[in-house]
C-alpha cells in the first residue's frame, strides 16, 4: 500500500492493510463523508493554495482540514487512481433548487467517473450534505444509501449530457437535480481547478466566499456549521441554535477538527 493510501486510510479511520475493491467503495465514501468536512476556511480566510496533489495531501490529509468540491474529488480521484481504479474528473453545474436555475458560476462542480466492467459511475465525496455514499450509475439504477436515494439521467444541457438528481433522506419527497455533468470532457490535471479554484473565492455570486460554512455527515443525519448558526439534523429531526463566534470556535473543533484561532 503507497504511503498516500496509508494516510487517506488513517484520516478516514480505514484499516491500514484493507484492499480497495469496487464493493468496498461504498464503506470508504461513508467513512470519507463522515471524517471529511466540506467546509471553506481557506476561501473566508484567503489562504488558498494551488491545486495540486502534495497540496491536497497537506491540506487534508496532514493538517487533518476539509475542502470544497475541487479539493475533496481530486484528492479521492487520486486515491481511486493508486488503488488500481480507472476513473476521471468531471466539471459540472449544481442547480439553485431557490432560482430554479443551474448557478451562474460556469461548470464549477467536481465529480469523479469511475469505469467499472466497462459501465459508467458517478463517484462524488465533494457535494456537501447530498452526498450519495454509493457510485451512482450512468445507466439510470436508482441507487440508495443512508443518505436517500439517488439517479442518473440522460439529459444534454448546456453543461452537459448527464444530470444526478437526488431524493435525501428526511428532506425530500420528489426527485431534484443536483448538478449537471459532462462525461465528454474528462479531466486528469487538476491544475485545472485553480480556474475553479479563483472564481469560488472571487466571484460576487459564489456562495462559499462570504460566510464560513462547515458540513459533514453523521451516522444518522448531517451537521451544518456558520458564522451564525449551528444545525444538526439527526434521524430526521432538526434542531438548529444561534451562536456567537467563540461557540463558533468550539463547535468548529469539537465536530470538525478545525482551530479557529
Amino acid at each position: 500500500m503507497s504511503e498516500f493510501s496509508k494516510l487517506f486510510h488513517e484520516r478516514i479511520g480505514l484499516s491500514q492493510g484493507k484492499n480497495i475493491t469496487f464493493d468496498s467503495l461504498e464503506s470508504v465514501l461513508e467513512k470519507t463523508a463522515h471524517s471529511i468536512p466540506f467546509e471553506n476556511i481557506c476561501i473566508i480566510n484567503r489562504k488558498t493554495s494551488g491545486i495540486s496533489k502534495a497540496n491536497l495531501v497537506d491540506k487534508i490529509l496532514i493538517r487533518r482540514e476539509g475542502g470544497i468540491c475541487y479539493e475533496l474529488n481530486s484528492l479521492f480521484y487520486f486515491y481511486l487512481i493508486e488503488n488500481g481504479f480507472e476513473a476521471a474528473l468531471v466539471r459540472g453545474v449544481v442547480y439553485n433548487h431557490v432560482k430554479q436555475d443551474y448557478q451562474d458560476l460556469g461548470r464549477t462542480h467536481v465529480s469523479i467517473l469511475v469505469n467499472h466492467e466497462g459501465r459508467g459511475y458517478i463517484v462524488d465525496s465533494g457535494f456537501g450534505g447530498n452526498l450519495p455514499l454509493k457510485p451512482v450509475p450512468l445507466t439510470g439504477e436508482t441507487v440508495c444509501s443512508n443518505n436517500g436515494e439517488f439517479r442518473i439521467r440522460k439529459l444534454d444541457t448546456n453543461y452537459g449530457d448527464y444530470v444526478l438528481e437526488m431524493k435525501l433522506k428526511h428532506k425530500d419527497t420528489e426527485w431534484k437535480i443536483g448538478y449537471a455533468f459532462d462525461t465528454r470532457k474528462p479531466i486528469y490535471d487538476v491544475t485545472e481547478f485553480n480556474e475553479i479554484q479563483s472564481i469560488i473565492a472571487e466571484h460576487p455570486e459564489s456562495p462559499f466566499n462570504k460566510v464560513p460554512l462547515l458540513t459533514r455527515l453523521t451516522s444518522n443525519g448531517n451537521i451544518t456549521l456558520t458564522n451564525s448558526t449551528w444545525t444538526e439534523w439527526k434521524d430526521g429531526n432538526v434542531s438548529k441554535e444561534t451562536i456567537e463566534a467563540e461557540r463558533f470556535k468550539e463547535l468548529a473543533k469539537q465536530y470538525f477538527g478545525l482551530n479557529q484561532d
